[in-house]
């Protein structure tokens, strides 16, 4: 800020194309088959132990919540009176 003015620059056309590599699509179809040969899949069997692994987890979570939810209840309708 100068003056009380804000100041920002603007890049033009120029200096991003300058900036930017020139890749032509089928390079690019290279380089990212390149990359994908250097990833590391995981098995079936990791992937279903992953997907029993993340079962378990959702529902030991929503039994946590429901037990939570159930005793915020109580103690709300217990201190205000409601509910019996």
């Amino acid at each position: 800020m100068i003056d009380g003015r804000i100041m920002y620059s603007v890049a033009t056309d120029n200096e991003t194309d300058e900036d930017m590599a020139k890749t032509s699509p089928a390079q690019f179809v290279r380089q990212v088959r390149q990359e994908l040969d250097k990833v590391t899949w995981p098995s079936r069997r990791e992937t279903s132990i992953t997907t029993v692994m993340v079962g378990i987890m959702v529902a030991l979570t929503a039994i946590f919540f429901v037990v939570v939810d159930m005793g915020l209840s109580w103690g709300v309708s217990t201190i205000l009176g409601f509910g019996g």
